[in-house]
């Protein structure tokens, strides 16, 4: 369970950067436009902010891969209005940029139900007159990026027959590079299986597109048109679909177990969700950075300056060299939902959508470890996913009760590649007849073993101060070292188990805790996993704090990150909101980031920017403030923990460059401090 440094060193150099953005729905005016919702007024506002966010990043190129616009060509002098505006804000624009067209601004694909009129020659050749080629090719660094028109594909049109032979001869002549392919429409969003509705490439089209993308090994396929975020791996090609920058398709807020917020135009409005991607190209694969503009505006004329705030460089799973920090996915984080129709867009069969923005904030924190259940080893999908997922840096930590069943040994051992560890909880009162069967599928695993120990009702009971709660804990304290010795001693085990699970109640501060496992473990010479309780251990009592909530956090992120014999899993993912122990996350029930979220991120983020590994570390007071101070690559840091004074948690890091503080929760910089 320490961390897997043969990721970050199999990327190899960086190389360069580009960035992607789609659905930017440019309106023909200011606060004019051809949509009943609000939110899309604000669309040009935050196209311009957008372009302002790009112009501060060091990218090589721009792509944009689709609906540019928001009047149909149906509309064409509407259409004509609204490509000027574009086109004029893109002049400020530093970076090259490159277009695909997409159903707003080509017309649908073909299909009969849909509520817009589909592609023809007359809309193509009004794309042309404002934009250019419909598809097109281009090299950057030797690689190669190949831009479709989507919207061709099953029309049956003469144009499409000349794009697909275009097409295959181009993926043809750039064999023996790597390709980075674009479209508006992606090929699926669930399954390659899956039934065509308004936002997929139906068939035969897709079956041909799939092919040609295993065929010729292309590295990445890029999408928009659904206005939302989902992560898929074909073959060998990693398919990101994009969020957009001007509005949330509102038909997927059914993907949550909670109403949009009262602002939020029934999802439509859903501001975290908005942003662009910057694709990290390196000698031996990429990485994607989500920038998440959080609906902000800017007005034309307007030149105000974006404030100074701390951008992690370049994290990703597969680049976080500290990751020993992570989370246990006590939610279904893979999640399968039927969208119902909705009379918008589809309206005569539901469309299967699994969740994918838990993943993608794990991506944008850097977190790589992940505490899992049984049950999504049961679930083929499940296993398979994360099967998947190891190919972008995650790590799985399988947990279970008691010792297996014949069925679940089958299972561990057959999949046991998803895994870098097992946890195993045991009742105290029957581990002696247990104890024989865990070690001996302890020993037929490649992965380490890590035993866990159910607390009793009396130790529950003396921990609550005589109360009684109806509620399960497990994890060994440090006062139980006597017991996890013994275990260590019986000859059945005293080979096999190579770590144990620590709880950390919250009660106490997570670095001291985190420190104490840490040396016990070391005492009895084996690793430490440590579950950091988010609540208290009255299940009744709420824990909303998010000030508690982001200080615990950063002091567990550190502490994780000195003490090499230590993974930490923070027990709280997603906000639990309902029934027993309700408590905050570091993301809500819409999946949107809450200040935890940031704290992780950012603090993550400093502590790669460096490199090298933590120092020095320790626990001590400063003007009042509980503070944790480290070295890390010749470089004094001090983490001020700030929630009992009403601030956010602040990172002091002092080098021989002067100094600077930044604030874990907004990003906010102050240099010189």
């Amino acid at each position: 369970m320490s961390p897997n440094p043969t990721h970050e060193r199999a990327l190899g150099n960086h190389r360069y950067s580009y960035a992607v953005i789609t659905d930017t729905h440019l309106n023909e005016a200011e606060d004019r436009c051809s949509s009943p919702f609000d939110v899309n007024r604000r669309a040009n506002r935050r196209m311009r902010h957008v372009v302002r966010m790009l112009n501060q990043r060091d990218v090589a190129f721009v792509i944009n891969v689709g609906d540019l616009i928001h009047p149909v060509p149906a509309l064409p002098d509407r259409y004509a209005k609204a490509a000027d505006l574009f086109n004029e804000q893109i002049k400020d624009l530093r970076h090259p940029l490159y277009l695909a067209p997409g159903n707003h601004d080509i017309g649908d694909k073909p299909n009969n139900w849909a509520p817009a009129a589909g592609i023809c020659e007359a809309y193509i050749a009004l794309w042309e007159e404002h934009f250019g080629a419909d598809y097109h090719a281009f090299e950057h660094g030797g690689d190669r990026f190949i831009v479709i028109n989507a919207q061709l594909i099953n029309s049956a049109f003469a144009r499409e027959q000349t794009q697909k032979v275009w097409l295959e001869a181009a993926l043809a002549e750039a064999a023996g590079k790597r390709i980075f392919f674009f479209t508006h429409y992606p090929p699926y969003f669930s399954r390659p299986d899956e039934m065509e509705n308004y936002d997929n490439i139906g068939e035969p089209g897709r079956s041909w597109l799939l092919k040609l993308l295993e065929d010729h090994k292309v590295e990445a396929l890029l999408a928009g048109h659904v206005h939302n975020f989902w992560f898929n791996k074909y073959a060998g090609t990693d398919c990101y679909l994009l969020p957009s920058t001007s509005f949330v398709r509102q038909d997927y807020s059914e993907m949550y177990h909670a109403r949009p917020g009262p602002d939020d135009e029934a999802g439509r409005n859903d501001r975290p969700k908005l942003g662009f991607a910057v694709m990290h190209v390196y000698d031996k694969g990429h990485t994607i950075e989500f920038v998440r503009t959080f609906g902000e505006e800017l007005a034309d004329n307007d030149d105000t300056p974006l404030t100074d705030k701390f951008v992690p460089e370049r994290l990703h799973p597969l680049t976080n060299a500290q990751a020993s920090f992570g989370f246990d996915m006590r939610q279904n984080w893979m999640e399968m939902i039927e969208i119902p129709p909705t009379g918008g867009l589809d309206e005569f069969d539901r469309k299967e959508v699994r969740n994918d923005y838990p993943l993608m904030a794990l991506w944008e924190m850097g977190v790589r470890n992940l505490r899992v259940p049984m049950r999504d080893l049961l679930v083929t999908d499940a296993r398979e996913r994360m099967r998947m997922l190891r190919s972008q840096g995650q790590e799985f930590t399988l947990f279970s009760f008691g010792a297996p069943s014949l069925m679940e040994r089958e299972l561990i051992l057959t999949h046991q590649d998803i895994f870098s560890a097992w946890e195993i909880a045991v009742n105290w009162t029957t581990f002696d007849h247990e104890a024989p069967a865990i070690g001996e599928i302890a020993r037929q695993t490649a992965m380490p073993v890590y035993l866990s120990r159910l607390r009793s009702s009396d130790e529950l009971r003396e921990e609550a101060a005589g109360r009684y709660y109806h509620v399960i804990n497990q994890g060994f304290l440090a006062n139980d070292e006597e017991q996890m010795a013994g275990i260590l001693a019986r000859p059945e085990l005293n080979d096999a188990i190579k770590g144990f699970v620590f709880r950390l109640t919250a009660d106490r501060n997570s670095f001291d805790g985190i420190d104490e496992a840490s040396h016990t473990a070391r005492r009895l010479g084996v690793q430490a996993s440590v579950h950091l309780r988010m609540c208290g251990s009255n299940p009744a009592e709420v824990q909303e704090d998010d000030a508690w909530v982001a200080d615990r956090l950063a002091e567990a992120v550190v502490a994780a990150a000195a003490f090499d014999n230590v993974s930490v899993y923070a027990d709280t993912f997603v906000d639990n909101d309902r029934g027993y122990f309700v408590r905050n996350g570091v993301l809500d029930r819409l999946c949107n980031p809450r200040p935890g979220f940031h704290v992780v991120r950012h603090l993550t983020g400093v502590l790669n920017d460096r490199g090298g590994s933590v120092d020095h570390c320790r626990a001590e007071m400063l003007n009042g403030s509980r503070c944790i101070r480290f070295d890390i690559a010749g470089d004094q840091l001090t983490l001020t923990l700030n929630s009992s004074m009403g601030f956010n948690p602040t990172l002091r890091r002092e080098s021989g460059e002067g100094c600077m503080e930044i604030d874990l929760v907004t990003g906010g910089v102050t240099t010189n401090a």
